[in-house]
């Protein structure tokens, strides 16, 4: 084939075998922590967190949102167990339900955000281009 692997062709044309992502529990869920985590506001939450418990109000003022909005947020985080709340009072305070949480966002690094901005930059800059 003109100096081209057969088995090169052969990969790149054939239909992969389809992965039914739903058959893996844990990638799905894997997936759900990250479209919990997806949400800068909801990101911008949880590091205010980070220090400690903190009552819905408090998150107001630092997240810069309405709070019913915050509350969403803060439903959504709940909901995917990442944080938990307790009522005391007219109050409600929120916590993380487990620090390693934080783990997987410190994982990305500033090193790695710039790694990952110059190749999203170079692949929207056509080839030839200055």
């Amino acid at each position: 084939m003109n100096g081209i692997d057969k088995k090169i062709v052969k990969h790149c044309y054939e239909p992969f075998p389809t992965v039914e992502p739903h058959k893996d529990r844990s990638i799905l869920f894997k997936a759900k922590i990250f479209k919990a985590l997806s949400d800068p506001y909801r990101l911008q939450i949880v590091q205010l967190l980070r220090d400690g418990e903190k009552c819905v109000c408090e998150t107001v003022p630092h997240v810069g949102i309405i709070q019913p909005v915050v509350s969403r947020h803060l439903k959504i985080l709940k909901d995917f167990g990442i944080v938990k709340d307790r009522k005391e009072r007219n109050r409600r305070f929120y916590s993380i339900v487990d620090r390693k949480i934080l783990n997987v966002i410190d994982a990305i690094t500033p090193k790695l955000l710039e790694s990952l901005s110059k190749r999203m930059i170079q692949q929207t800059i056509p080839e030839g281009h200055p």
